[in-house]
C-alpha cells in the first residue's frame, strides 16, 4: 500500500487518514524519521524508543551493562534522597 502527500513550505507533511487509523496515531502523538539505507521510516514513538541513545550501536554488552547499572545507581539515590525530604 502506498499513498502520497505533499510536503509544505514549512516542511509539513499530512499522515493519510488511513495509516493514521492503522498504526493508531493520534493529535499529539510524535512519530520518528529513521534514515535507512533504502529511504525514510516514519514510526510511532513509544515510551522505549529512547533506548540506545545513551550508547552507539556498536556498544559492547558489558559497556551497555555498566551504563545501565550507573543509571540504576543513580536513580536508586535520588529517589533515596526524596524519601528522606519527605
Amino acid at each position: 500500500m502506498s499513498e502520497a502527500t505533499r510536503i509544505t513550505e514549512k516542511g509539513q507533511a499530512t499522515i493519510p487518514k488511513s495509516l493514521r487509523e492503522r498504526y493508531g496515531l493520534e493529535p499529539g502523538d510524535e512519530v520518528l524519521w529513521v534514515e535507512t539505507e533504502s529511504g525514510i521510516l516514519v514510526k510511532k514513538r513509544t515510551k522505549t524508543d529512547a533506548r540506545g541513545m545513551l550508547l552507539p550501536d556498536d556498544a559492547s554488552e558489558s559497556e551497555r551493562d555498566a551504563v545501565a547499572a550507573e543509571l540504576r545507581d543513580s536513580l536508586r539515590e535520588r529517589r533515596e534522597r526524596n524519601y528522606d525530604e519527605v
